[in-house]
């Protein structure tokens, strides 16, 4: 097994996974810490390194909230259950799982990218373990990057300072590690010209804008954006509905944070403690995000799928049925109602119908009726413009009947547990049928990330259930459901809404 290997900046050793057949690196860094002077900075070159460095621990995770302080929130109970975590502004470090015995087997890779709104996560996860995906004989890298105001933070000083690289540090340095496992991947029995990048929810958000920034063309091949539309759509009325924040809007909040803060000045912000920071942050409300910076994004990603200016290359693209849904707050059909006529206008009457029907065929509530997965119709939002640039994707839903007392759904995130085949780690009762799922889940992911093409055999030998291509003239998806499907249906209240986004578009909005 490759235990031990080289980099462009020494030598590494890594240890034998919980499958001996795997070997894992721990912790490698990929540029220099970004702490001092290179706190809001683009991430500068990593310093090499003497001897041998023994990658056996995972690097610091990035700068956030204690996870897990409140043991009873939902993600707590989930997976961050360790409030004792270490944290470090020094965070810019990957891991690497392969199955390789030597360094010419040219595997193809995935780089890993994880979810948090920006605000929180880190890349070793228990629930982003490699060694399944591994085992299929492909490479798993899960890099950390900045968040939050360490990652987003934008100011008039900054983008003075270095005008090519203003803000969005945490874009960048998640372009800086997918060009250094470009560079090394190699060395670790990878091809640097078979990389898919994946991510999820803030993750995916991540992979829209590699996939649309001219900055990051190039420096992969395959994407899959699990669990992010992209599109903040204006009907119903939410918090998706506001346009991500422009490069003077970001600088004009960031002149007003480091005036809160007591300071004059970015030399004397970099000063700071960074857990001071952190708080701080939290207390003035920052929310720091990507920016369209005109640099890293040119536009927004909605405006850029829009205008059919992704990148194109081979793209998957889902979401979880439950996830973040929207609808109004009270229960009573009057109140309904009236909730439609603010959303829908003179088309309200309609929207009731719709939701009556459902809810009669389906024995749910009205309110349940009426409610709408803000991700799924941003999912199909972003599906239609693809198709008609002719960028044609895999699309899949994810609704399996998720075990626990708390009776959760196929709530956002559920799917980590499947893609990764770490249901083991998870505390709710999975059993065998979940399992099934999970592996060919698993499979669909790496086979994908083999060719291009997620089809292919079960551990069996039998063949998996036929995923097609979502185009303009096939609107078919894979169902991942307690058993594995294809659908073209589109149900009569998502039809309804996707009639009225597209409309609101086609009159030259934007969003």
């Amino acid at each position: 097994m490759l235990r031990e290997t080289i980099t462009e900046n020494g030598r590494v050793r890594g240890l034998t996974g919980t499958d001996a057949r795997i070997t894992v690196y721990k912790g490698i860094p990929y540029a220099a810490p970004p702490v001092g002077e290179n706190r809001w900075r683009a991430p500068q070159p990593c310093e090499n390194w003497e001897g041998v460095r023994e990658c056996f621990e995972f690097g610091p995770i990035n700068m956030q909230r204690t996870p897990g302080k409140n043991p009873d929130a939902f993600y707590s109970k989930e997976w961050h259950v360790d409030p004792e975590v270490p944290m470090s502004e020094d965070s810019l470090y990957l891991n690497i799982w392969t199955p390789a015995k030597s360094t010419d087997e040219n595997l193809p890779v995935m780089v890993w990218i994880f979810g948090g709104g920006f605000q929180e996560g880190y890349s070793w996860e228990m629930e982003f373990d490699g060694e399944r995906i591994a085992s299929r004989g492909v490479i798993l890298v899960s890099i950390g990057y900045r968040l939050n105001v360490f990652g987003f933070l934008s100011h008039p000083e900054l983008t003075a300072q270095d005008p090519e690289n203003p803000t969005n540090f945490g874009l960048l340095d998640q372009l800086a590690a997918i060009r250094w496992v470009g560079r090394n991947i190699q060395y670790f029995g990878g091809n640097p010209k078979n990389i898919t990048i994946f991510g999820q929810s803030a993750g995916g958000d991540g992979v829209y804008a590699h996939l649309c920034s001219p900055r990051s063309k190039g420096a992969f091949q395959k994407g899959i954006v699990e669990s992010n539309g992209g599109f903040r759509y204006p009907y119903p009325k939410n918090f998706l509905s506001v346009p991500r924040e422009t490069l003077n809007e970001a600088e004009a909040k960031g002149v007003r944070f480091l005036k809160w803060l007591g300071v004059s000045s970015i030399e004397e912000a970099r000063a700071l403690d960074a857990q001071y920071l952190e708080e701080k942050q939290a207390e003035f409300n920052l929310f720091a995000i990507p920016v369209v910076d005109g640099k890293f994004l040119l536009r927004d990603m909605p405006q850029t799928v829009l205008h059919g200016e992704m990148n194109d290359i081979p793209f998957m693209i889902g979401n979880t049925a439950d996830e973040f849904p929207v609808g109004p707050a009270g229960e009573s059909e009057a109140e309904i109602a009236a909730w439609a006529k603010e959303n829908f206008g003179d088309r309200a009457d309609e929207f009731m119908e719709i939701v009556r029907r459902e809810a009669a065929a389906e024995g749910k509530s009205l309110k349940a009726a009426a409610s709408i997965s803000s991700f799924e119709i941003g999912a199909q939002l972003a599906l239609h413009y693809m198709v008609k640039y002719g960028r044609d994707p895999y699309y899949y839903r994810f609704d399996p009947t998720v075990p626990g007392a708390d009776d959760p759904g196929a709530y956002h995130s559920c799917d980590l547990w499947f893609e990764f085949e770490t249901l083991m780690k998870c505390w709710r009762p999975f059993d065998g049928h979940h399992f099934d799922l999970s592996r060919k889940m698993c499979n669909y992911w790496t086979n994908f990330a083999k060719t291009g093409d997620p089809n292919g055999l079960d551990a069996d030998g039998t063949p998996m259930p036929k995923w097609e291509k979502y185009t303009k003239d096939s609107k078919t998806y894979l169902k991942f459901f307690d058993e594995i499907s294809v659908s073209g249906e589109v149900s009569e209240k998502l039809r309804f809404l996707l009639d009225l986004n597209l409309k609101f578009f086609e009159e030259g909005n934007v969003i």
